[in-house]
């Protein structure tokens, strides 16, 4: 291979983007001598240290992830009449425990006549599921 391929390989794979580049007034990062555009440089190098503006993900702590559950499956149960199998639903036996007593109540509201029954199904679910999580809750094994 001659000494000035490398050069003329530059010339061909950066000459055109750069003209264009240039013609546009975009800010020209460079070729490397391969033409592939990549320059060698971390970019984390950036201004902002390779930080970006995005947000941190949201942690949903164990309590309001058993409530929405407990409230979610006791409108299915209230609505439908029937109990399905726990474990289909994605709950624990304990998480499960506090349904039946959730929709026990909201079947008893709604037969005298309570107008907010899925206020009360929120409210249940998320006092079963805090004392739940206060006494420790899920014991050993995935059903507890």
């Amino acid at each position: 291979m001659r000494r000035g391929g490398t050069s003329r390989a530059w010339a061909g794979a950066c000459a055109a983007p750069l003209a264009a580049a240039l013609l546009a007034g975009l800010t020209v990062t460079g070729c490397d001598a391969t033409g592939s555009g990549h320059t060698g440089r971390d970019p984390s190098a950036a201004a902002d240290g390779g930080r970006t503006a995005s947000p941190s993900p949201r942690v949903t702590s164990d309590e309001d992830l058993c409530a929405a559950l407990v409230g979610h499956w006791s409108r299915e149960v209230l609505d439908g009449d029937t109990y399905g199998d726990y474990q289909s639903m994605g709950l624990s036996g304990g998480q499960y425990e506090i349904l039946r007593e959730v929709v026990d109540s909201a079947r008893a509201a709604k037969r005298q006549g309570a107008d907010d029954v899925g206020g009360l199904i929120d409210r249940e679910a998320r006092e079963g599921c805090v004392e739940w999580y206060r006494a420790g809750g899920p014991g050993e094994g995935p059903w507890q």
